[in-house]
């Protein structure tokens, strides 16, 4: 399976005078030079999640875009295969891919670095051999720190991921099907087959007979 690594770098000047550049996938040797953001702990500790961000760098299929000021990591996005434990893995499909964790650190959310880390992983049609999905579960979601509704996020997070072409699938999964909020959203790119497509159907539901 190719797994097309095109790095690409993006230069944006913020309000305050600080520069920003956004670009990946970044190789693990240089993810090392940078540091993370405190405020980057929606999944773990920062350092634990900096260590997790290079052994993801390091996979063959991994890829792991970032936003950052100088140094310091304010903003990722990670792509690798499905964790074991999920349905998604089962099938063993080279060309499924997983967007993962996304997280940009709070003072920095309102300058759509979300949006852009996210373009750009797409950028030269480096993802138009595989299948992307991304499952949205509102637990994972800062919805205390923003104020926001459950709804209000889900919208926010829909809206991020159709800016690439992905779109709301559905699915018998039991932790997105637990609560409404929760959503499948999936991109499958020019270039994947029929067969991996009837493949990923096949994983969608494994209760056929209710739908």
């Amino acid at each position: 399976m190719e797994h097309r690594k095109m790095y690409h770098r993006q230069q944006i000047d913020l309000n305050d005078g600080q520069c920003c550049i956004i670009e990946g996938p970044i190789p693990p040797e240089d993810l090392q030079l940078l540091r993370m953001h405190a405020d980057l702990d929606a999944f773990r500790r920062p350092k634990d999640q900096h260590e997790a961000l290079v052994e993801i760098a390091g996979l063959e299929e991994g890829r792991i875009i970032v936003a950052r000021v100088d140094e310091v990591i304010v903003g990722y996005v990670t792509f690798h295969y499905p964790d074991e434990l999920e349905r998604w893995y089962e099938a063993g499909m080279p060309d499924l891919i997983e967007l993962g964790a996304i997280e940009v650190a709070d003072q920095y959310r309102s300058y759509g670095l979300g949006k852009k880390m996210i373009q750009l992983s797409f950028a030269d049609e480096q993802l138009e051999n595989m299948i992307v999905f991304t499952t949205e579960y509102y637990w994972h979601w800062d919805l205390e720190g923003t104020k926001l509704s459950v709804w209000e996020y889900r919208g926010i997070m829909e809206k991020l991921m159709k800016s690439v072409g992905m779109v709301w699938y559905a699915t018998d999964d039991p932790e997105i099907c637990s609560h409404p909020a929760n959503c499948l959203m999936v991109r499958i790119g020019k270039e994947v087959p029929q067969q991996s497509e009837e493949q990923f159907d096949r994983i969608r539901f494994r209760q056929r007979f209710m739908y």
